[in-house]
């Protein structure tokens, strides 16, 4: 048995604790095995986690072949998609630290061994990963996989956020009516997190190249059988890591974080990573400032290998057959830390030389690290007079020609207005879309603007402006963006000062934001801002923009 359980479960003195148990069902049987704790984040409202009640069943079964009891419980976990351009988005992130916070609750309250965290999309994954930093147990993560792709549409195979882009076409008379609403029923045929590579893919990824998910789990479509072997694969791993004491915290280190930044420049993921991987890695007391050199640092010498959609037509079940990421990571092995243990057991380089792939290579989805599709950084941290504490692009989804563009800022306080902006017309080539107040204080939560972006681009206008807030971005946005701007608005940054018509300059070569005002005039615009009123001021998102950091230290909450 597990140590932690037989803490409160062994005999005659823990009696007690044992009849509880028992009343909901458990043997002396099972209470004399380790056990394994299942959170799992399965809902009927969001597509990435609808299989995840079948998978959960099938890592049962592993944990009991391999000599465990389980111990099942619900977590929250909200769709970013549903929740997009309306109050909903402001809850989307401040979800992430709810999850963390359940997850240890519920492992610490019951004395749990270990733990199987399930889940897809883009907060739930970084909150459990959070959680399995944080608690020191044995832990593994397993996403219930990617949707496969619709009906082709603009070029490429369809998924969910096809219908934003549509939606400026229909504006802009591209489409017709019937297209577009033909398209509703055929852009997201199966459940699964979506189909593009987008932050839910991203943040499974990381996990996988973390060590804390098992070889090719991240990519494995959710309607593939496959990923219920991998669910029983998962069951039998975590009675192994309890068996050897081997606990999350000696899988995710510093270095294992390295090599997770790595893959995601090398495959262009999502900018949320970047406040992800800063949350998970302050679970483990790594400061901010350490993980945004790391970000610039790696970036400079780790080229893209693999170009997915947003970036490329292909979309995850592609990515998946090419090799996912254990191809990457074959591919920038002399990159990473082989030395790093896994969940597994065995280090990165014993996975990595032992995996077999099912599918030939597609060198159009994942190249070589001599043959890469661009020396350019997958992600970029910029800084300048706009963003004293950095700002975070994404070139991979930008067009090189954008890579330096200098216009006049269009100056809106919230996402709503500028999404109103966008669709009626207002927008023109040559344009800065600066959207503020969006932060994790002031929005509160950080919103993505997601939607802005893709009316943007099916207004035709995605290589004639750019757009830069204090919010985030989806990771299947593209066109020329910068978020994550620090300090944000709310908290008196450059970004308040900001006017219409003021010039800007966004240069990824040179890692710069820039705003063309003297600082004498900034600081005098400064000095007669005023903080604006909390938008919230009870219930929990009043709590979380009281409490959220900058976007430069993850947006955890800090007392």
């Amino acid at each position: 048995m597990g140590n932690r359980s037989n803490d409160i479960l062994s005999k005659p003195e823990w009696c007690f604790n044992r009849s509880v148990f028992k009343a909901v069902g458990f043997s002396d049987d099972d209470l004399s095995r380790p056990v394994i704790g299942i959170a799992n984040s399965w809902n009927e409202l969001v597509p990435g986690h609808a299989n995840l009640r079948q998978i959960a069943e099938h890592v049962r079964k592993g944990i009991y072949r391999a000599g465990g009891a389980v111990a099942e419980f619900g977590v929250i976990g909200a769709c970013d998609g549903t929740a997009q351009g309306h109050a909903g988005m402001h809850y989307i992130l401040p979800s992430r630290d709810l999850i963390a916070n359940d997850i240890e609750i519920m492992v610490e309250a019951h004395r749990l061994d270990g733990i199987v965290l399930l889940g897809s999309c883009d907060k739930i994954v970084p909150g459990m990963l959070m959680a399995a930093a944080r608690l020191k147990i044995p832990a593994i993560f397993l996403a219930g996989g990617p949707m496969l792709g619709g009906v082709k549409f603009d070029g490429r195979k369809s998924d969910l956020t096809t219908m934003s882009e549509a939606l400026g076409m229909l504006k802009s008379d591209k489409i017709d009516g019937q297209t577009y609403e033909q398209l509703e029923e055929l852009c997201g045929p199966t459940c699964g997190s979506c189909a593009f590579y987008g932050t839910a893919n991203t943040m499974c990824c990381m996990a996988e190249a973390l060590g804390m998910s098992l070889p090719g789990a991240a990519l494995v479509p959710a309607v593939y059988a496959d990923r219920l072997r991998l669910a029983e694969n998962t069951g039998k791993a975590i009675v192994a890591l309890v068996t050897k004491e081997i606990t999350a915290d000696k899988v995710i280190s510093y270095q294992s974080l390295e090599n997770a930044i790595r893959v995601l420049m090398a495959t262009g993921g999502s900018t949320n990573a970047v406040l992800h991987l800063s949350a998970i890695a302050a679970e483990l007391g790594i400061e901010a400032e350490t993980m945004m050199e790391a970000y610039d640092r790696l970036s400079q010498s780790t080229p893209q290998i693999a170009k997915v959609n947003p970036a490329s037509q292909y979309d995850m079940e592609d990515f998946h057959q090419a090799g996912g990421i254990p191809k990457v990571m074959q591919e920038i092995k002399h990159l990473l830390h082989e030395e790093c243990i896994t969940v597994t057991g065995n280090t990165v380089k014993q996975n990595l030389a032992d995996y077999k792939f099912k599918y030939p290579c597609n060198h159009n989805v994942i190249s070589t690290l001599d043959k890469p599709f661009s020396i350019q950084k997958g992600l970029a941290i910029l800084r300048g007079n706009l963003a004293p504490a950095t700002a975070v692009t994404k070139p991979a989804a930008i067009d090189p020609a954008m890579h330096v563009f200098t216009g006049s800022a269009k100056v809106f306080d919230c996402e709503e207005a500028a999404e109103e902006a966008i669709l009626s017309g207002k927008i023109a080539t040559g344009d800065v879309v600066v959207i503020r107040y969006e932060g994790p204080k002031g929005g509160p939560g950080m919103r993505e603007m997601y939607k802005a972006m893709k009316y943007i681009y099916g207004m035709g206008l995605a290589k004639k402006t750019a757009l830069i807030t204090d919010g985030r971005f989806s990771g299947t946005n593209n066109g020329c963006f910068v978020g994550h701007i620090s300090p944000e608005a709310a908290e008196g940054g450059p970004l308040a000062a900001v006017e219409n018509g003021d010039k800007i300059t966004i240069d990824i070569t040179k890692g710069l934001l820039h705003l063309h005002l003297a600082d004498e005039e900034i600081k005098a615009r400064l000095e007669k801002w005023q903080r604006p009123q909390p938008k919230f001021t009870h219930g929990y998102l009043g709590i979380y923009s009281k409490l959220a950091s900058s976007a430069a230290k993850g947006a955890v909450m800090k007392l």
